[in-house]
């Protein structure tokens, strides 16, 4: 085998061994020089061990927790090639001066979407059979409500509207394919054949709101599209129709969803707010029809693995002079998450 390129961990020590567990660990080893006990989480420290191995670093393993890559650490790293980021936005680490030096950049964010599309359809699918609605009411009533038929549940033909074709909202699309619902999709930058590439309509932002009883935010939080769903656009959604966002909370105006909550007229799942964690006299957290998760649809115990796997095959195609598959497009990383 040739020689292995050396690489080097920067991120959250204790982050390591959940993101790389002893089979991706071993994985990722066959491709590169790596040891997981030398871990970066500051580029300022003097310790000789770690700036040595920085200026022998071909791949930077990185993930949550790894300080900005600016000039001053490039500068230290002259045999840098490639930043593997085993986590979602490369935004908090990357800077302009990795590109202007021709660094490879690649994000495990497509598998992070993974647990966030499939939080995302549990929640629809759990929204249209009014589930926590009904968990309430049997925990009050300690009785069984009996059959009857109630007008407006159920998933049969119900309207999901998407707003994003993110990672996320392109994934989501592709896990509601199966099932017997009515998907649109709003996003400015996906065109008529773009949508019709992933299977759905293209509809305006308010001709999505009017027409979806279920809304589902998949979009990046940038200062346009922040507040994205405020007031006006809250009052397009018809009456018992669920807004879930598990993209940023800064792109819904909370203010006006707590006016529309408690009124009753809409249902709310949120797995981010803002400010996160809500303040700890917030009314969201105890309307009924609020659902709030603590920011837990991205990578949770297991599933971090995941994410140390797309790091490891990327690895692999990068040593043998493979394309990167989820190398990161400087031109469009504005206006991702």
């Amino acid at each position: 085998m040739t020689q292995r390129p050396y690489a080097m961990f920067a991120m959250s020590a204790e982050n390591v061994p959940q993101v790389f567990p002893p089979e991706v660990l071993q994985r990722l080893r066959q491709s590169v020089d790596i040891d997981p006990a030398l871990v970066a989480d500051d580029f300022t420290d003097p310790e000789p061990r770690l700036t040595d191995a920085l200026a022998r670093t071909e791949i930077l393993v990185t993930g949550w927790g790894c300080p900005r890559l600016d000039k001053a650490v490039l500068d230290a790293a002259p045999r840098l090639r490639a930043v593997l980021h085993s986590a979602g936005s490369v935004k908090g680490l990357a800077t302009p001066e990795l590109w202007r030096r021709g660094i490879a950049v690649s994000s495990a964010a497509a598998a992070n979407a993974v647990p966030v599309a499939e939080y995302t359809l549990a929640m629809i699918l759990l929204a249209g059979k009014d589930l926590f609605a009904a968990r309430d009411r049997l925990r009050a009533e300690r009785a069984f409500p009996g059959w009857g038929l109630v007008p407006g549940i159920g998933n049969f033909g119900r309207r999901v509207g998407v707003i994003g074709a993110s990672r996320i909202g392109r994934r989501v699309i592709e896990l509601l394919r199966p099932f017997d619902l009515r998907v649109s999709l709003f996003d400015p930058y996906v065109d008529e054949a773009g949508a019709a590439e992933l299977g759905v309509p293209l509809l305006d932002l308010p001709e999505l709101l009017r027409t979806s009883d279920v809304v589902t935010i998949h979009a990046p939080e940038t200062p346009e599209t922040h507040h994205l769903i405020g007031p006006r656009e809250l009052s397009l959604m018809p009456d018992g129709a669920v807004l879930i966002n598990t993209a940023r909370g800064g792109l819904l105006d909370h203010d006006a969803l707590t006016t529309e909550l408690r009124v009753g007229r809409l249902s709310a799942i949120l797995d981010v707010t803002d400010p996160e964690p809500l303040s700890f006299d917030s009314p969201l957290y105890d309307l009924p029809n609020a659902f709030i998760t603590p920011h837990l649809a991205g990578s949770q115990g297991n599933e971090v693995a995941r994410l140390g796997l797309a790091v490891a095959e990327e690895a692999e195609r990068l040593v043998t002079g493979g394309e990167l598959v989820y190398s990161v497009d400087p031109a469009v990383l504005g206006r991702e998450a």
